[in-house]
Formats: structure tokens, sequence, C-alpha cells
């Protein structure tokens, strides 16, 4: 072991060096008993992770995401010492608090108070701070009566209450959830949120898996993508779920999408027929710009332009709660049955604000030939929070009843952008979309009593 491996790290700092797990797979039922006889070895090595090397600093939060079978929740075991590694080095700094599977180390029969001292107690807590932590993770758990009853009585929800607020009761300096907040109602799920948040704002670092892209965007502020047990990317949550996205459809569509990794110029078509670079712009107006990381091409269609525009004028910014229009155009280099145009839009944050295409708007676009050239536009009212927003324009194939698609033939991630501003004389609002709700009042007057 080297002298950087034994150098205790900082305070919620996390450190992983070639980490590795790998399992026995055994091809005869009896060859592990045979390998305790001496027998040569009855075994291969499956590994699960594969040279994983990750530097997390203190107060970091990192969204871990993949595909079930990525190696997420193999990771997070390692983490935390429920799992061994078969090679490399793990240091961690200060305390670290985990809520893995969801009431693992509850003793089934014990209540959810002697299991919630139980688990502080293994965190160290001393009896004089127990009384204290007890009582807020009973508060915090709200299962009222039932915090004295067995654990075998909960629902998932319930253990799911109890464990959070048995694993955040004491501030950790590393914090590491998975999944675990998929289970319970949207009220328990939002002072879950609260807290984390008020633990990162306080230095906690969190590692966090999740299958919600929501969740990342709102408690991380980096991402890694596992693939086959390794690391295929880390950076910016909205960077790394949009290639992990694109890389979903590749996989699903079977139409041999090449998914775009690494920003690179786009290629537009001229009024000829024939590709040309352009150069970046991602203003509202004509012309398409970078093909960023989640943008994937099929090869059959290829994005002329955007454009953004609002009372008939390319507009770079436009007014919240006016009319309008995003078009697009489309060269196509073979012939295509059913073709429908996508756009979608998302805020700065990378949430996705609206999203949806011609065949679920039920306006059919037909099939096109070889050569042609198709424009699309979608007319719509700008509810929306003044701010800067992208534009994500799509083509697919195949309109199933339900309103999806059957492929998915080209996407442009954030091709272009605008900013929405607030007009003086509109109404004030806030959120996320303008609802524009008609709002009516009755008063009673009091009875005045008889003198």
């Amino acid at each position: 072991m080297s002298s950087d491996e034994v150098q205790q790290p900082a305070l919620g700092a996390v450190a992983l060096n070639g980490i590795g797990k790998a399992y026995r797979l055994y091809d005869k039922k009896w060859g592990r008993a045979a390998e305790w006889l001496g027998a040569k070895d009855q075994h291969h090595l499956h590994w699960v992770l594969r040279d994983i090397s990750l530097q997390v600093s203190p107060g970091e939060a990192i969204g871990i995401i993949g595909e079930n079978g990525a190696g997420k929740s193999t990771l997070l075991k390692l983490i935390t010492g429920v799992s061994r590694p078969s090679a490399g080095h793990i240091a961690l700094g200060g305390q670290v608090s985990a809520l893995l599977e969801l009431g693992i180390g509850f003793n089934d029969m014990f209540t959810g108070r002697q299991n919630a001292l139980d688990m502080l107690r293994l965190t160290g807590a001393s009896d004089a701070d127990a009384p204290a932590l007890i009582e807020d993770i009973q508060a915090f758990a709200d299962l009222g009566e039932y915090f004295e009853f067995p654990v075998r009585t909960y629902s998932s929800g319930m253990q799911c209450r109890l464990a959070f607020a048995t694993a955040t009761a004491v501030r950790p300096d590393v914090l590491i959830v998975d999944e675990a907040l998929a289970v319970g109602d949207v009220f328990f799920q939002q002072r879950c949120f609260d807290r984390i948040q008020g633990f990162r704002e306080s230095g906690t670092t969190l590692l966090f898996v999740s299958h919600s892209v929501s969740a990342v965007y709102a408690l991380c502020d980096r991402a890694v993508l596992l693939r086959d047990g390794g690391i295929v990317a880390d950076g910016e949550p909205r960077t790394v779920i949009d290639l992990y996205n694109a890389q979903v459809v590749a996989k699903t569509s079977g139409q041999g999408l090449t998914v775009i990794a690494e920003t690179q110029p786009a290629a537009a078509v001229s009024e000829d027929g024939t590709e040309e670079p352009t150069t970046p712009n991602k203003a509202g107006t004509a012309g398409t710009s970078e093909l960023t990381p989640g943008s994937y091409l099929e090869g059959s269609v290829c994005l002329a332009s955007v454009r953004v525009s609002q009372f008939g004028t390319a507009a770079s910014a436009v007014i919240a709660d006016k009319p309008m229009e995003v078009c697009a155009k489309f060269s196509f280099t073979t012939t295509l049955a059913d073709v429908h145009a996508g756009m979608q839009v998302r805020d700065a944050r990378g949430d996705v604000i609206y999203r949806s295409h011609t065949h679920g708007l039920g306006h059919p676009l037909g099939d096109v030939c070889t050569a042609d050239r198709l424009e699309v536009c979608f007319q719509f009212e700008a509810r929306l929070l003044p701010g800067d927003y992208t534009l994500t324009i799509g083509m697919g194939a195949g309109g199933k009843p339900g309103g999806s698609l059957e492929s998915s033939l080209l996407r442009h991630q954030d091709i272009a952008s605008f900013s929405v501003i607030r007009s003086p004389d509109d109404d004030f609002w806030d959120g996320r979309v303008n609802l524009q709700p008609k709002v009516t009042h009755r008063r009673e007057a009091a009875e005045v009593p008889p003198e």
C-alpha cells in the first residue's frame, strides 16, 4: 500500500483508487466443496466493478446513475463497508451514514424505538445524547403509535421513514443514499430533500443513487455514469444524464443510432441539399449549432435549421405569456414512413418543462422520400417563468397507440436557446408554468347584534 493510500483524507472526502469487485462463479454444483478439499480452481471470476477511481471533495454532492446491473449499489456497499473490494483501496474522511436497502440492520421483532436506539449506538452516539436524538427521530419519522410497534408490522414506506430519520438524526460527514427516497409520500420526500439540503449547506458530502432525474438535478452538482462496471462519464449532471438517456435509447431502439459523447460541430444542410459545417450559434435565430452530449443520429435524416421567433421576427428573447413559434427544417436521405418531429424545452438546470411530438399532438406528417425537405413549426404561448431555456429537436417514425413512437431517428440536444422576459403589464406569478387561474371570492358580512 502506497503512502498516498494510507493518508487520512479530510473530513467529508472520499477517495476510490482502482476499486474492483469480483464474485466467484462455479460451473459445477460441487465446485466450491471440491476446492475446499484441495482440487484445482473450479470457478471463474465475474467482475461487477473494475478499475473505479473517484475523488470526491468535502461538501460535494455526486449522483451515481446507470442502468440496472451497472454496479451502482455494489459500489455504495463497498464504500460503506458492507462488502469488501476485490482490488483497490477506499479512504473515507469522517463519519459516514448510509441509507441503502430498506430496513437493512433492523430487527423485525424490535419496536421502531428499540431499532432506532440500537442504530444510534452503532454510530457511536452517547447515552447522554440518545434521548434527544430519539425524540428527533420520532418526530421526523412521524409514525405515531407505530413507533412503539414491532418493525415487522411496518409497510415499506414506514420502514423508509424510520431508516431515513435514524440515519440522519446526526449530521454525518458523508451521507450515502441508494434509491431510498423513492418510497414514501410526497410530503415525506420533501422533508427528506429539505434535510439533505440542510446537511449540504453545513458541509456534508452526498453520494446519491437514484433513477429520478429531477432528484439528481435538485441535489447534486456532479454526476457519474456507470456502465458494465466502469465509469464512462463524470461531469455536470445535465451532460451526464443526457448521455445516459441517449445510450438507453440507442440500446433499445435497434436502429443503429450513433450517440454523441463529446461536443462536436453540427452539419447544416444548404438550400441545394449538401451538408456544410456550421459555427456554434445557440441564439434563437436560424441555423444549427453544436452536437452536444446526449444527441444521437441515425443517418436517414438531418436537421437543417432551427428558428425561434415571436411576432414574426427571429428572437433570442421572447416576452412571457405571448405567442411564439419554433420551426425546424429537416432533410431526408432515404424514404421513411410515418415520420414525426418532436420538441423539448428545458430550463437552465436541465429539467424538462415540456416535451411532445407531432404524433402525440395528433398531427401526422405522412411519409417522406429521398431528398425531401420538411419544415415543422410549433406555435404556443410562452407561459414560462422569466429565465433561460434550451430547445431539443428530434425526429422519429411510426406512431403507436398511446402516443409513443416505434423508432427514434435523430435528437439534437439543446440545439438552440432562448430567454423569457416578463412584460411589465402582465400578472405577477412564480413557479414553473403559468396556470392563469381565474379568481373568484365571496364575502359574508358579519351579523350585527341588535341593540
